[in-house]
């Protein structure tokens, strides 16, 4: 049987995903990448970048439970050989196939400022498609760090092929599900807390592969539990509210940071906002999401589609409307908001309907 409540909460956070991306591209806190905001900090403090403290510290830690939670499923019903050579035609696929179809154009917008610096001057056509199609990767280091997770888990499935560990895993209780957000705090402190210019250090921090393993093997050998998930559901409200109170706290004595660096992150307050989110949210959407609609089953068909095309339209008129127009902040936030939420689902069903482009862009065979 389907777990909707799974389906809704990935797509919600896809979706959440979109709008962070929106706020992302125009902050001033001093987060790598976008274009940066519109006055320096604390001169002009931004308030709407408090989005980007609410849900950074757990929304993509939840999309890696989520699909570790989904790859125990389907391991169920796959074999192994089966299960990794479909993980990676939808993930590797996109992952490298995909930058130099699609995601250059990404990276055009990525690559505009050091263009103006005369870096690209003199360069081949062809490298300069090549850097393009790199610097396109954007949300796509997800796919490809899920991939390689994947090939992890097999790993460590083989070490465990009697299930001794999952089994222990589902008579855990709530006390201890809740002080598993130990070992997510443990996960962080993985990250190079001052990382070296002109080193690895940076992209390391980027992807933070054994900190999203432990999130992904969470879901895998934990969260699978029918049982873990009725004892979090029974738990959601109480579970909900600390939360809420955590992620208080963290905005309140951290707002001006830069909420994605190695230091803010591995941050205990930092952590236990984000496991009780984690936790909280699975609770909730058991508790009061679990079913279905049309749109629904719309958006768990495309949400991962959306995820892939979504930050050529935040680059694309991000960067055209910071650049080149004197519009409001105001105008550019909502012009940008509506943009992603319309144009994306357009961009994705053309590409969908595109045989070829569809296998290099989505990793589908069939719409």
């Amino acid at each position: 049987m389907r777990k909707h409540w799974m389906d809704n909460l990935r797509w919600v956070t896809v979706l959440l995903v979109l709008f962070y991306h929106v706020i992302y591209f125009y902050n001033n806190k001093g987060v790598f990448g976008g274009i940066g905001g519109f006055g320096s900090y604390p001169e002009t403090p931004q308030y709407q970048d408090i989005v980007m403290y609410i849900l950074y510290p757990w929304f993509m830690p939840l999309l890696f439970i989520l699909a570790g939670i989904s790859a125990r499923y389907a391991l169920e019903k796959k074999s192994s050989k089966e299960w990794f050579k479909a993980r990676t035609r939808k993930l590797l696929v996109p992952g490298t196939i995909g930058l130099f179809v699609f995601h250059w154009m990404t990276g055009y917008f990525n690559t505009a400022v050091a263009r103006g610096t005369g870096i690209f001057d003199g360069m081949p056509a062809l490298a300069k498609y090549g850097l393009m199609a790199i610097s396109g990767t954007g949300p796509l280091w997800f796919v490809q760090l899920l991939w390689l997770l994947s090939l992890v888990l097999l790993a460590v499935r083989a070490m465990d092929k009697n299930d001794k560990l999952w089994n222990w895993c589902g008579k855990l209780n709530i006390v201890w599900i809740i002080l598993l957000g130990v070992l997510f705090w443990a996960s962080a402190q993985t990250l190079i807390k001052n990382p070296r210019p002109e080193s690895a250090d940076g992209l390391f921090n980027l992807y933070k592969p054994i900190f999203y393993l432990v999130s992904f093997l969470m879901g895998y050998f934990v969260f699978s539990h029918e049982e873990v998930q009725q004892k979090i559901k029974q738990a959601w409200i109480p579970l909900l509210g600390c939360a809420g109170v955590a992620g208080t706290a963290l905005i309140i004595t951290t707002f001006g940071q830069d909420n994605t660096s190695a230091i803010y992150m591995s941050s205990p307050l930092n952590c236990i906002y984000g496991w009780l989110a984690c936790l909280a949210l699975m609770g909730w959407f058991q508790a009061k999401f679990d079913g279905t609609s049309p749109f629904a089953d719309y958006m768990t068909r495309s949400s991962f589609g959306l995820y892939v095309v979504h930050y050529l339209v935040v680059a694309s008129l991000g960067y055209m409307m910071k650049m080149y127009t004197q519009l409001p902040p105001a105008a550019m936030y909502a012009i940008l908001t509506v943009a992603v939420f319309t144009l994306s689902p357009l961009l994705y069903e053309v590409l969908n309907r595109i045989p070829v482009i569809r296998w290099c862009v989505f990793g589908t065979k069939k719409r």
